[in-house]
């Protein structure tokens, strides 16, 4: 989600939260209270950060999360999923989307829009 999202749908994060603790990630890093920022990444030239909504390890493997939710700047969520999922194939990593319901269609419209189609999408 982007940062204009966060207050109005941090029920949603903490929600997955708990949805991969209790699948076996460990170490998260999350943007709420109570748990370590993820690193952010700042475009140069620019304002402009990239913070993934959450960063976990399971099996010493590291996932980037991003919550897919409805939002007034599909380009800039666009350009972040993109971002991450560079970021992830560079690093060796995972990318997963995690959605919620009544955001499922918005979501793989985005994914179709990209190109990015072949991303597992965890439902809540």
């Amino acid at each position: 989600m982007i940062y204009e999202d966060k207050q109005k749908y941090s029920g949603i994060l903490e929600d997955s939260i708990t949805y991969l603790e209790n699948h076996g990630f460990e170490n998260i890093k999350a943007d709420i209270e109570g748990y370590e920022t993820p690193k952010s990444y700042s475009k140069s030239g620019s304002d402009i950060s990239i913070t993934p909504d959450v960063v976990a390890t399971k099996e010493g493997r590291k996932y980037y999360f991003d919550i897919s939710l409805k939002s007034e700047r599909p380009k800039l969520l666009k350009s972040k999923w993109l971002f991450l999922n560079t970021l992830s194939n560079i690093k060796s990593s995972r990318f997963r989307l995690i959605t919620a319901r009544g955001h499922y269609k918005f979501t793989q419209d985005m994914l179709d829009a990209i190109n990015l189609n072949h991303k597992h999408l965890i439902k809540i």
